[in-house]
């Protein structure tokens, strides 16, 4: 539910727009508003369902993020609509890391890597299949239905979760780190206010600067408090890794292109070329369809040979996919235009994420493996909100840009081509501070083997953490 909500939007957002009559910044605060809450309070609500139960905050996240959905479904307008999409994070945040943790506590040691592995993978597929339903629904009957979608998964949840083991954190923290949740939810928003009105009107570019200010200092401290909390919610220990902080900056890299590609793509294909929320949808198709048939067959190659040349390799050809995403402009035919770039973006995605899930579980101990997770899941959403909020503003995209085709097609040239660079910077990163005897990089844990934790053991391989 969680994952597909953050990319079933993209494709209703020219539909969203004319409806509620929005500009370009309030197109960004629709999936901005929801990745604010979602990354600011994910953590936390890992915390709360150790201290108070992860099959209840599930259940508590499920209905929350059910009631949110049904506001944005009756939303009468713009700011009704902004306001439940907050709130659909806030229970995404109960939701992501309450499933996790029920996955750790119901998995014996030896299978929970994969089943970890399962559990990013599938997330990830939601997300690639969201611009595939919200077009149709779009198309079929109303933007709206892209959230009453989420009424029946959540019923799934609470039915299924009839079936599960209640599980607490018994040697977790005592109590609930309040004070950075509450300094990283204020950097986050009012950072992200900063970079999508900034670029707005003169009279309001003092209030952003003010903004921008506030985030400096609430990040500041939130740093400051969890170097000194007894019970941080983001501990950052585990960042003495190397491995683990390359992983994560290649994270920030690869979803940050991936958040602004898929937001202004399927833009682009509506108000450029012209398709219909359905075609534009459909079109991205082969992205997912390459996911399923070539993540596990990445994730063998890194049980093979490491996970440091895959990761250095995927990013450049997601760059790559990319740079040919220029060519889609006025006429464009879908066959030599649209195609040829998604294939190549969908064959760098596939080359990448396997083997960065194992990088990420591998560069820590077997105790963290959750926490890093965690941490790695905000980072992916954390990119996907700065680049959603940063690259329009930088490729010159502000006001009713969007009814312009022609204005529209350059500013997306412009960002394709930004998103290109981080992504072969995430590339670089990879090739720096990756290496194929996955360990801590700190000495703390012994050099050992993994395979992707989606497909299981390679041959010869021992899955055990």
């Amino acid at each position: 539910m969680a994952a597909l909500d953050s990319t079933v939007v993209n494709v209703a957002l020219p539909a969203i727009g004319k409806d509620l009559h929005a500009a370009v910044a309030g197109l960004q605060w629709l999936l901005s508003g929801y990745l604010v809450t979602l990354c600011a309070l994910l953590l936390l609500g890992g915390s709360l369902g150790d201290l108070y139960g992860r099959l209840r905050l599930l259940r508590l996240g499920a209905v929350w993020f059910a009631t949110a959905s049904l506001l944005c479904a009756l939303a009468p307008d713009l700011g009704a609509l902004l306001a439940a999409r907050a709130l659909q994070g806030i229970g995404g945040a109960l939701l992501v890391p309450g499933s996790l943790a029920i996955v750790q506590a119901s998995f014996v040691e030896e299978d929970r890597s994969r089943a970890i592995g399962a559990w990013s993978g599938l997330g990830g597929i939601a997300a690639a299949i969201g611009p595939v339903v919200g077009g149709w629904l779009v198309q079929a009957a109303s933007w709206r239905l892209i959230f009453v979608l989420n009424l029946p998964l959540a019923l799934a949840v609470l039915v299924a979760s009839r079936h599960l083991p209640e599980a607490r954190d018994e040697d977790g923290a005592p109590a609930v780190d309040v004070a950075g949740a509450v300094l990283a939810t204020l950097g986050l928003s009012s950072g992200t206010y900063a970079l999508i009105e900034g670029s707005s009107a003169s009279a309001w570019r003092a209030v952003a600067l003010g903004a921008g200010a506030l985030a400096i200092v609430a990040l500041i401290g939130f740093v400051l408090v969890e170097r000194r909390s007894a019970h941080p919610m983001l501990p950052l220990a585990v960042f003495s890794s190397r491995q683990f902080s390359a992983a994560n900056v290649t994270t920030l890299a690869v979803y940050g292109a991936l958040g602004a590609a898929f937001f202004l793509l399927a833009v682009d294909l509506q108000q450029v070329l012209g398709y219909t929320p359905a075609d534009a949808g459909a079109s991205l198709l082969p992205v997912t369809a390459i996911l399923l048939a070539l993540s596990a067959s990445a994730g063998r190659l890194a049980a093979r040979i490491g996970p440091r040349l895959p990761m250095t390799l995927g990013p450049l050809i997601v760059a790559a996919g990319l740079l040919l995403m220029r060519r889609i402009g006025p006429g464009a035919g879908y066959l030599t235009g649209v195609l040829p770039a998604v294939v190549v973006f969908g064959l760098g995605l596939a080359l990448t994420v396997a083997p960065l899930t194992s990088a990420v579980l591998a560069a820590v101990d077997a105790s963290r493996v959750g926490v890093a997770s965690g941490v790695n899941n905000t980072a992916a959403r954390l990119a996907s909100l700065v680049a959603v909020a940063l690259l329009p503003a930088l490729a010159g995209l502000s006001g009713t840009a969007y009814l312009d085709p022609s204005r529209f097609s350059a500013g997306f040239h412009a960002a394709v081509t930004i998103a290109a660079g981080l992504c072969a910077l995430g590339g670089l990163a990879s090739f720096v501070g990756i290496r194929d005897a996955a360990g801590t990089g700190g000495g703390e844990v012994p050099a050992r083997r993994f395979a992707c934790p989606v497909d299981g053991p390679g041959p010869g391989r021992d899955s055990r953490i």
